[in-house]
């Protein structure tokens, strides 16, 4: 992506974010349906793993939910003009907690905040981050433009500290010490190292083995953090869930399967806004071929 067609986008979305959300939800959802038949790679990726994880929906049933998803995440992507241009008190109106003394519970204590990759996850995050200063990870982007502005969304609210995935768990274990809570998402594809396959709706997924080795490091308490993007723009929940028992259980893959059955269970409550575009499944167990080669 050029510079260029950074700033007219980033010049689009602030425009954009005048518009109050029920209008920017429509249009978001219209332009999915655009974005639909033109991503044609994405829309391959999307039908495989829904084929993968929802085998016992009908063609029909995974079809619609592929095109709820692409209607999802593009609603996502122009609201994130709200979070990076629109005041404090906006955010707080569309913002809403769920279940927040769950977290209130554990102040003074290491807390890792396991954040599924739904679309609505930055919403979660700057909302936390306007009561509750926390760490978390970032992938620096090759583009300098869009790689700033990701950073001002996420450190806009409260004295946020962002890591970097090249910097390792010296600086995450650290924070938790000093009892500040870790936005942690590790549910997605990041190759072959510190990861285990365990199963993803019973498929073999490389899987990062972070969460129990930081909870046993840090001696920190896992707290599910879901955010959900209401219906027909109505804003964003969100809901703060119980706190594990138990975990970690010193059993690295039995700790990493529950993760994510965990998640498996959150995603069956809305399965159109999981981030279903990226390629979970990407790498594979050594002499198994690429599920996603043509």
């Amino acid at each position: 992506m050029s510079r260029l067609f950074t700033y007219l986008t980033l010049g689009f979305l602030w425009l954009l974010h005048w518009l109050p959300l029920p209008v920017l939800a429509a249009i978001g959802r219209g332009l999915g349906r655009l974005f639909f038949w033109l991503a044609t790679p994405r829309r391959r990726v999307v039908r495989i793993n829904l084929r993968l994880c929802f085998p016992d929906l009908t063609e029909a049933e995974r079809e619609r939910l592929v095109r709820a998803h692409f209607a999802a995440v593009t609603r996502s992507l122009l609201e994130r003009g709200i979070l990076w241009f629109a005041s404090e008190a906006r955010i707080r109106r569309l913002v809403r907690f769920k279940n927040q003394e769950r977290f209130d519970a554990l102040a003074g204590q290491p807390v890792i905040l396991l954040v599924p990759h739904f679309v609505g996850l930055d919403w979660g995050g700057a909302r936390i981050a306007m009561h509750y200063n926390v760490v978390s990870m970032y992938a620096r982007q090759k583009n300098p433009v869009l790689d700033k502005w990701l950073l001002h969304g996420r450190t806009r609210f409260g004295d946020q500290q962002l890591l970097s995935r090249q910097d390792g768990v010296r600086g995450i274990v650290k924070a938790l010490k000093t009892h500040r809570p870790f936005y942690y998402l590790p549910d997605m594809d990041y190759g072959p190292r510190d990861s285990i396959f365990v199963p993803f709706f019973g498929v073999p997924a490389a899987t990062i083995s972070g969460l129990p080795r930081l909870a046993a490091l840090g001696r920190a308490t896992v707290l599910p953090v879901i955010t959900r993007a209401l219906p027909d723009g109505a804003g964003y929940e969100v809901e703060f869930g119980e706190p594990w028992t138990d975990y970690p259980s010193g059993d690295l893959e039995a700790d990493t399967r529950r993760m994510n059955a965990e998640i498996e269970r959150w995603v069956l409550t809305m399965p159109e806004q999981y981030y279903w575009v990226h390629k979970r499944f990407k790498t594979r167990p050594k002499g198994e071929k690429s599920i996603y080669a043509r």
